[in-house]
């Protein structure tokens, strides 16, 4: 199988590296970088667990290749915490005990973070919304979604500090 050089911005640092032309984004992060914070779920684009944000928009890297992430900005949930601190949607899901089991809690926290990057306030329909291709076998998604909403307040007293 042919390889590339694969350029990308990967958690806010440039990265250089070769990549097969059919490997997955999910198995370049895992086996080939080390970043074993994005979860292999089902392989198939169904759960969720494998999200990533390219270019601040959640993705599902087992259905993405690697090598269409050339040029690109790529955030995986090992760039939420700043310098060992919490982000605000890991605070939240951690104060509002968002996370279960933690397989899924990966990609719900990428999902959560993408759409607090689009919108800083969004509704409970949105939240939900947003959420929708992530799948927890462990909750009624109640405390999810309460952590979302604790980590946009969170996010509105940040900008009200600074």
């Amino acid at each position: 199988m042919a390889k590339r050089l694969l350029r990308l911005v990967l958690n806010g640092r440039p990265q250089d590296g070769v990549a097969a032309d059919n490997m997955l984004l999910l198995d370049y992060l895992r086996e080939v970088l080390a970043l074993t914070g994005t979860k292999t779920g089902c392989d198939g684009g169904e759960c969720g667990a494998c999200t990533v944000l390219i270019d601040d928009k959640p993705v599902l890297s087992c259905l993405t290749l690697a090598v269409t992430c050339a040029g690109k900005r790529v955030d995986t949930v090992e760039a939420l915490a700043d310098d060992g601190r919490l982000s605000a949607i890991q605070r939240g899901f951690h104060e509002k005990l968002g996370a279960q089991c933690g397989a899924c809690t990966p990609g719900f926290l990428m999902a959560s973070e993408g759409l607090l990057r689009r919108n800083p306030d969004p509704s409970e329909d949105e939240i939900r919304d947003a959420l929708g291709s992530n799948i927890c076998r462990c909750t009624g998604y109640v405390k999810i979604i309460e952590a979302v909403r604790h980590a946009a307040d969170l996010l509105k007293q940040q900008e009200t500090a600074a």
